[in-house]
């Protein structure tokens, strides 16, 4: 499935959610990340991040769709976090 995860968190958990993040995603800009996950992978993430988040404080939102083939990604000024493949 194709994830887009979307996290506000307090600061001092910031880093600490970018870093189980992009075990898992790419990042693309601050505070967001996407990938294609297996359901197992998906689960695993939220897990982890379940155990960051402060409920009280922190928001972190999930879009998700079977595959990427539906989605749309249009840049508008600079792009930040882009994939580099190496050869």
């Amino acid at each position: 499935m194709f994830v887009i995860m979307v996290y506000d968190v307090g600061e001092k958990r910031v880093a600490k959610m970018l870093k189980t993040g992009r075990k898992y995603l790419n990042w693309v800009q601050n505070s967001v990340l996407e990938g294609q996950l297996s359901p197992g992978l998906y689960a695993k993430l939220k897990s982890e991040v379940s155990k960051i988040l402060d409920e009280k404080e922190d928001s972190v939102i999930f879009y998700t769709w079977r595959t990427e083939q539906y989605t749309k990604r249009e840049i508008l000024g600079l792009e930040r976090g882009a994939i580099d493949y190496f050869v």
